[in-house]
């Protein structure tokens, strides 16, 4: 949840961690902190409740000079409210030691207990302040930082990055990782520390993974990595794909409205490289090899709010292509169910990030019973990829934005590509329908292109609907999880009611929803594709308008026939019936956008929510 940032070298050190911390605002925005050694080599503090721009003022009012060694922090918080007093960093060793913490530390009350036993007055509520006076003690027992800090995170329970240093190791920042992400920035003469890799981009794109129970030292010459007993840990270096322009707005009004617009391009990166002779080749999926494939009787689709919409409609891809039975299951509830697997099970995991607590446990899970685990990720160098027997990366580029909007398309994409790759291994596919699949998904790109240009007319709708409290979404087959994900970005970032359901359940209950002026979106099948589908939604729409709802249809070019019963009409360019979901899922995108602009609110920053879930 939280943003984390650490820096040693010679440079601005308030300005690399706020860099940073700007970078990863999307990761917590309740409030954010600095500590940094002054001048005097004393551990300074700046902190504020709010989002970024409000510590940023307090820094110009209350400058710190700083040395060179600096952590910085954005909450998204958990225990304690989001106040000053419970902002990270948060001070031991009598204000010598400031630590910062992603994460939740499930035995605080035993260890706060142990300390207020000990005589230790806390100001906060936050477990995190815990972990910080008992490092400090620790510290002044042990007299040596790295020593105390593998004594104390082998105490703590949960999920946990703990960044800290040291008054008298001025030249040092020691991390801990323990389910929960950490990633080192490699610089020269300089060496950088984040929860991921947006923290130093700017700075540099050289970076090493931290594994799991591990602890990073980093000083300004030198990057040490050990596990939790000391002992030291071989490391291996990667490149970042994209650079601070790519995670930048660009001009745009915000980042959501950007990474919508950049759909064509993360379909078609998505895409490209992966068609090899009329086949879709996924070269991740070959350490697998093609007897696993073929082996494969069930898969079984793992993840959590939009990645489990893109779960949903991929499991139609697979099923059609590739012919093997495929379920959607949320991760949370996945191991808990005690769900049946066999060594024929595929797990595929769906996470934007890679390190969604929910999805990583499942996979672990799934791992520990000796099912294959297959995961799409857009994040290099992730734990879920990283757990997992195979990965295919999407290539969306950073998404900043906490509403997901070219992660999914690129997400779906992916298991496209999956579908069609184990539908060629398995021989399910005809020559004939493969090629039209693969030409279809060729010519994506352009498509989504065109349902992005509908952010006028969209645009146009929303205002007018500003004042809307509630609407539904209704879909069939690849569009009902389509119309789940138009609901959940409405209620993400317009915070009103919005509901998805399968247009044939209407009858079933939800048509007594239905009252006079209820917006209604209906996503209607192509009358060429699935001419059954298509006549039984436009039965719906006549059902809905027929008591009163307004109607707004989504249809492909040249549907005329939805015409005489919908109050507004948004015309979608052509494609497959099982590639609608990508054409059709941009106007509820923009949708979203605009009448949360029109309410006045941060699209970009939703209230309650953080871009990755990190904690369960």
């Amino acid at each position: 949840m939280c943003g984390i940032v650490g820096y040693v070298g010679p440079g601005d050190t308030v300005e690399v961690l706020t860099s940073g911390l700007k970078r990863l605002e999307y990761r917590g925005y309740d409030s954010a902190g600095v500590a940094v050694l002054d001048t005097n080599g004393e551990v300074a503090v700046r902190k504020r409740s709010g989002k970024l721009a409000r510590l940023v003022e307090l820094l110009e009012a209350s400058p710190v000079p700083a040395t060179g060694t600096g952590i910085g922090h954005t909450r998204w918080a958990t225990h304690g409210g989001p106040t000053d007093v419970n902002a990270h960093p948060h001070l031991g060793d009598a204000g010598k030691l400031a630590l910062i913490h992603n994460g939740i530390v499930e035995n605080f009350a035993e260890l706060r207990a142990e300390l207020d036993a000990a005589g230790v007055e806390l100001q906060s509520e936050t477990d995190t302040e815990v972990v910080a006076a008992l490092l400090g003690l620790e510290v002044a027992k042990a007299g040596d930082l790295e020593v105390a800090f593998r004594s104390v995170v082998k105490r703590l329970h949960g999920t946990f990055t703990l960044l800290a240093m040291h008054r008298d190791n001025s030249n040092k920042v020691v991390a801990a990782r323990h389910s929960s992400p950490l990633v080192v920035g490699l610089g020269e003469g300089e060496n950088f520390l984040g929860s991921d890799v947006a923290a130093f981009v700017g700075y540099t794109r050289r970076a090493v993974a931290v594994e799991e129970d591990n602890i990073a030292i980093i000083t300004p010459e030198l990057v040490t990595i050990t596990d939790f007993d000391g002992n030291p840990v071989e490391f291996e270096e990667y490149e970042v794909a994209w650079d601070t322009e790519a995670a930048d707005k660009g001009g745009w009004s915000s980042f959501m409205a950007k990474e919508i617009n950049e759909q064509p391009e993360a379909v078609a990166n998505t895409v490209r490289g992966r068609i090899t002779d009329g086949h879709v080749v996924i070269p991740e999926l070959s350490a697998l090899g093609d007897e696993t494939i073929k082996n494969v009787d069930r898969i079984v689709i793992i993840a959590c709010g939009t990645a489990s919409y893109a779960g949903q409609i991929g499991a139609y891809a697979i099923e059609q292509w590739a012919r093997i039975p495929v379920e959607v299951q949320l991760s949370h509830e996945f191991r808990y169910r005690d769900p049946v697997l066999s060594e024929r099970t595929m797990v595929i995991s769906v996470s934007q990030s890679g390190e969604t607590m929910d999805t990583m446990m499942a996979v672990k899970y799934a791992n520990e019973r000796g099912v294959t685990t297959v995961s799409v990720c857009n994040t290099q160098s992730a734990t879920i990829p990283r757990e997992s027997d195979a990965a295919v990366y999407t290539h969306a580029g950073p998404e900043v934005a906490v509403a997901s909007t070219k992660a999914f398309t690129a997400q779906i994409t992916a298991l496209y590509l999956i579908g069609l790759h184990f539908g060629h291994v398995r021989g399910t596919l005809s020559a004939e329908a493969e090629a039209a699949a693969i030409t279809g998904l060729e010519e994506l790109p352009a498509a989504v292109a065109e349902a992005v240009a509908t952010h006028d007319e969209i645009a146009q709708l929303a205002h007018w609907m500003a004042d809307t409290r509630s609407v539904l979404f209704l879909g069939r087959h690849v569009g009902f999880p389509t119309a789940l994900e138009g609901a959940l970005k409405l209620k993400e970032i317009a915070y009103i009611h919005a509901e998805g359901f399968a247009a044939g359940e209407l009858k079933h209950g939800p048509i007594a929803l239905i009252d006079h002026g209820q917006p209604v979106f209906v996503l209607v099948p192509s009358p060429r594709q699935s001419p059954v589908m298509h006549s039984k939604v436009v039965s719906n729409i006549q059902e809905i308008r027929a008591r009163g709802a307004r109607v707004i249809a989504l249809v492909e070019k040249g549907d005329t026939s939805v015409l005489p019963y919908a109050d507004d009409v948004i015309r979608l360019p052509l494609v497959d019936s099982i590639f609608e979901p990508l054409v059709q899922v941009v106007p509820l995108q923009w949708f979203a956008l605009e009448l949360s602009t029109a309410k006045g609110l941060d699209v970009d920053q939703p209230r309650n929510l953080a871009k990755s879930v990190t904690v369960e």
